[in-house]
């Protein structure tokens, strides 16, 4: 099958792209600009929403295996004591992860592999143009410049994008004048495995003196990041104007060490640092994510200060929202007007998070942590959205999907999640009922007929019935009684397939509201 995606960019974002496209049923292309991976722990923290996209995908187990469990900060902050902050995510299905970037970009790339897919590498973008339908790029690689014409290109390929600037779409924002120094070091000190150590001295109308240290999957070894010294800094109009500095040298370990003697209050010894950068801040939002056939995504479309780790999980979901999207338009299951919400969606996020985090580092160490949740991205809602356009109170479309366990089907010796259930590349239609009455049935194979292998449907009965199996329906029962405990048992809920609500409404009504929202929302054809 000849792709009808070209993914520039091999990075997190477009890796997950790639492979969710296929995982839809949609062949893509991808090509970077590098030889090889870099082996730079860029981004570490992997946010329990990720983690809930990562175990759609299949990879989330892969993901924990090679990452550490962040359990907290240590703060270390002038006149007070330490100060041990522990996370507690114990009512999500999963907490925060830490996995360097090399490691979630092996586990994307071998995951995309699967499907029979991998990396072009040393492959640049030369030029590209829209004709009616078709983009028509120019890549230059190893083997001279080739010309090629795809139905869609995405630019997954970072703040610096070529796509972006072929298609002219403006990228507004600010720098900061100063730089960081990272490095990946071992660190001998008492810090308990699992706890980042912030230390901070702030500075009216400066930036804070820093120490940060964010544990790595190895035993006793951390990310370190702080600000760098004027002696290594570029001078004005020197370097980019975001991210790593990979053209000039790096901080040196006694650098490092410098500033963690100096802010912390007992000796801790810095040795066997594997590499070093220095590091730019912008914060940057891309006018638009779309032009045509043609749309942009992660650093593509926005860049800010690192706190919270929101950078590289933001990216991986604009690819996650967008994927199955393009899919159902590629397979001509969908109007192409649906690719209209992808930027409606993901744009607000993208702005959020920007002012959140840059907001935070101006203030980084003279206030509180803030909502404990706010760095999950399980509160991201596309609520009012075009996909979303009536919102009510509580639960709501445009919502994600919280999960519940206990549930049961027949012939299982084991309780599910409802996340298991969710599960895969299709809408699922969730309808309470003591038993599964003849309309819903109706309904399922109206479904099924209109739009064959878009939309499951699954009926939840209340714990201690025994409702009998219907072809075409998948049937639960709320053995724990954690479904009506979080949904009731009057409404009916239709999940997107990236585990969004997209309609809720009165079981009653459920029939004429889904073929509607279906169609004329969504865009079926």
């Amino acid at each position: 099958m000849d792709a009808s995606v070209l993914v520039v960019g091999a990075g997190p974002v477009g890796l997950t792209l790639a492979a969710e496209l296929a995982r839809h049923g949609v062949r893509a292309r991808i090509v970077d600009a590098l030889a090889a991976p870099l082996p730079y722990c860029r981004a570490i923290g992997v946010t329990p929403r990720s983690l809930e996209m990562f175990e759609d995908m299949g990879v989330a187990g892969e993901m924990i295996d090679a990452g550490l469990w962040l359990d907290g900060v240590r703060m270390l902050l002038p006149g007070q004591p330490p100060r041990d902050i522990r996370h507690d995510f114990s009512d999500l299905p999963y907490s925060a992860l830490g996995v360097p970037q090399y490691e979630t970009e092996r586990v994307l790339a071998a995951h995309l592999a699967r499907f029979g897919i991998a990396p072009e590498r040393g492959v640049t973008l030369a030029s590209l143009a829209q004709d009616g339908e078709a983009v028509r790029v120019e890549l230059d690689g190893p083997h001279g410049r080739e010309t090629a014409s795809f139905r869609f290109v995405v630019g997954c390929d970072g703040a610096h994008s070529a796509v972006r600037k072929a298609l002219g779409i403006a990228f507004e924002g600010e720098g900061w004048p100063f730089e960081f120094m990272l490095g990946d070091v071992a660190i001998d000190w008492d810090v308990p495995r699992g706890l980042a150590l912030f230390a901070v001295k702030p500075i009216e109308e400066a930036p804070p003196d820093l120490f940060v240290a964010v544990p790595l999957p190895d035993r006793g070894r951390y990310r370190v990041s702080a600000m760098a010294p004027a002696r290594l800094s570029a001078p004005a109009g020197g370097g980019t104007d975001h991210g790593i500095q990979a053209d000039r040298p790096g901080a040196s370990l006694a650098d490092l060490q410098e500033v963690a003697d100096r802010l912390l209050p007992e000796r801790a010894t810095l040795h066997d640092m594997r590499w070093s950068s220095i590091f730019r801040i912008s914060m940057r939002l891309a006018q638009n994510y779309r032009d045509r056939s043609v749309f942009i995504a992660g650093d593509a479309c926005h860049i800010h200060p690192p706190t919270g780790g929101q950078g590289m999980n933001t990216g991986m979901q604009d690819a996650y929202n967008l994927a199955w999207k393009l899919a159902l338009v590629a397979k001509g299951e969908a109007a192409a007007n649906l690719l209209d919400s992808y930027e409606a969606e993901r744009r607000p996020v993208a702005e959020a998070v920007i002012a959140r985090t840059t907001d935070e580092s101006r203030n980084f160490g003279k206030r509180g942590t803030g909502d404990r949740l706010a760095d999950t991205q399980v509160l991201v809602s596309y609520r009012g959205g075009p996909l979303a356009p009536t919102a009510g109170k509580g639960l709501s479309a445009g919502d994600r999907m919280p999960d519940v366990q206990g549930l049961r089907r027949h012939g299982l010796g084991f309780p599910l999640r409802l996340y298991e259930v969710l599960r895969g590349t299709r809408f699922v239609l969730l309808v309470p009922v003591d038993e599964t009455p003849a309309a819903v049935e109706a309904l399922a194979a109206d479904l099924h007929r209109r739009w064959p292998g878009v939309l499951r449907v699954v009926v939840v009965a209340p714990g201690g019935s025994a409702p009998e199996e219907v072809p075409g329906i998948e049937v639960l029962v709320d053995a724990a009684g954690t479904f009506t405990a979080t949904f009731g048992s009057s409404q009916a809920w239709l999940v997107r397939p990236d585990n969004y609500l997209g309609w809720c409404g009165p079981t009653d009504t459920v029939s004429a509201e889904v073929l509607s929202y279906l169609g004329d929302v969504v865009g079926l054809t």
